[in-house]
């Protein structure tokens, strides 16, 4: 029976860590992910099956201190994770839901339409999903649904001045603009440099990882590229085109992977099936 259960116990951590770890795709992140995880596997170690009194409650007090620390830096993906189990939304837990693929025509509308805001001195906002699990309660105010094809000349529309819609970010998801006038949620970070357009991409940024952020000031016409919560600032056109260009080649390996586990699968499944015809008298 304390094997049984110890098994489970073994399974059931290692299917969460296998879960927190696959789910994290930045590096860094990644690092202090695995190197908490190994002190929490040391702790668990030594008050089990160590007769170390002291050395356990230090282990203990590192782990404790350790977790405040992580706490602390990952504050926005933690704040992300009781919002996904708040909503009880498990599929975007375990990766299974899958949207917005962009391709490469839609960088060289958004390079061009940047370009052009940038000129203008037109302040602008757009989110590009590159399948993320977006929803309209995400943001604070779902925006106008548009469902339009993209093009340079309705985006620069949209974000004149002369309509109500260009106070809002435009959303593109799937090739196509899907609203506008969209209000995001800002972020905590206590950053007084920027303006309201860019604590709204820093927000959205900090809570879906699959979401970029292209932000023109109005003031200066500077572009800014949000990701995770953090920018690169100020870019130009050609720097844009490629951390785009980037962010598409690394979503559309992500999709071919998928691909071929799903591939292998079925040419597994295959393969016994028709070892089992053969087997049949």
């Amino acid at each position: 029976m304390f094997w049984l259960r110890l098994s489970f116990d073994l399974l059931f951590a290692g299917s969460l860590g296998f879960l927190l770890l696959g789910r994290v795709t930045e590096p860094r992140t990644l690092w202090l992910l695995r190197g908490y995880l190994l002190l929490v596997a040391v702790a668990w170690l030594l008050q089990r099956y160590g007769d170390l009194p002291l050395t356990s409650k230090l282990m203990e007090a590192l782990v404790l201190v350790c977790g405040l620390a992580l706490a602390i830096l990952l504050q926005g993906e933690l704040r992300r994770l009781m919002e996904l189990l708040g909503t009880g939304r498990l599929d975007v837990l375990l990766g299974s839901r899958q949207t917005g693929r962009q391709d490469s025509s839609t960088v060289d509308i958004l390079v061009d339409t940047v370009g052009q805001l940038s000129k203008r001195r037109c302040g602008g906002l757009i989110v590009l999903d590159l399948g993320s699990d977006l929803r309209p309660e995400d943001f604070l105010n779902p925006g106008i649904q548009i469902d339009a094809l993209l093009s340079v000349d309705l985006m620069l529309n949209l974000f004149s001045s002369e309509t109500p819609l260009h106070d809002g970010a435009v959303l593109l998801q799937a090739n196509r603009i899907a609203s506008a006038g969209v209000i995001l949620p800002l972020s905590r970070q206590s950053i007084t440099r920027h303006g309201t357009r860019h604590l709204a991409a820093l927000g959205l940024t900090e809570r879906h990882e699959r979401c970029l952020c292209v932000v023109v000031s109005e003031e200066s016409g500077t572009i800014s590229l949000a990701c995770q919560g953090k920018f690169e600032r100020p870019i130009t056109r050609e720097r844009l085109r490629a951390l785009l260009g980037e962010a598409l080649q690394l979503q559309s390996g992500d999709r071919r992977k998928r691909q071929a586990r799903t591939l292998s699968k079925a040419q597994t499944a295959g393969d016994l099936a028709e070892a089992s015809a053969k087997n049949r008298p």
